[in-house]
């Protein structure tokens, strides 16, 4: 199976695209928990790697049965689960601030990481309806978008790790305030 160059540049630039969401919620996480344990830190890159390269992949198969609910509400999703998310770490980064020591601190778990995977990845089911509709290859496209999502995400690794132990509380403000700009962002475009 050869692919024409064209396609594989057109591939990792609607890589880099799609990740942009799991790049900005990287960087939250890890603003919000700069002491991230490492297998926390690694699952994130591969969390939402999987995610990006899964989605176009239902897309192109079976997203042409319910493509229009999902296009129809992913904003909505979107915004909701990002929303949460990042309302939630800036109100305990308040309250750090308020009471420092006493607050809990933010931390990544693993059922919020999935929840953020899918929040951040509900384009690429769309993007991989799109594929089905104009004949190209799921296999390079969704390999591409996976690889890509990684590579970028883990490049987010080592500046989120040096924002957040400089910053402190008031980078998990700020990562907070991403993810609902994030989740604006899909609700209203």
């Amino acid at each position: 199976m050869f692919f024409d160059s064209a396609d594989i540049v057109e591939s990792v630039f609607l890589g880099v695209a799609l990740a942009m969401d799991a790049m900005a919620v990287t960087l939250a996480n890890l603003l919000a928990e700069p002491h991230m344990p490492k297998a926390k830190k690694i699952a994130m890159p591969l969390a939402f790697a999987v995610f990006q390269m899964a989605m176009p992949v239902l897309g192109y198969f079976g997203g042409m049965l319910v493509a229009s609910y999902i296009d129809a509400y992913a904003g909505i999703v979107s915004f909701v689960i990002l929303g949460i998310v990042g309302g939630k770490m800036i109100w305990e980064a308040l309250q750090e601030m308020r009471s420092p020591g006493e607050a809990a601190s933010s931390h990544l778990t693993w059922c919020g990481l999935f929840v953020e995977s899918i929040a951040t990845s509900i384009d690429a089911f769309i993007v991989g309806v799109s594929f089905a509709a104009t004949g190209k290859s799921i296999v390079l496209y969704g390999s591409m978008i996976g690889a890509t999502t990684f590579g970028c995400c883990l490049a987010v690794l080592v500046l989120g790790k040096k924002l957040g132990e400089r910053f402190g509380v008031h980078a998990q403000v700020a990562g907070g305030a991403v993810l609902v700009c994030i989740g604006l962002k899909a609700l209203l475009i």
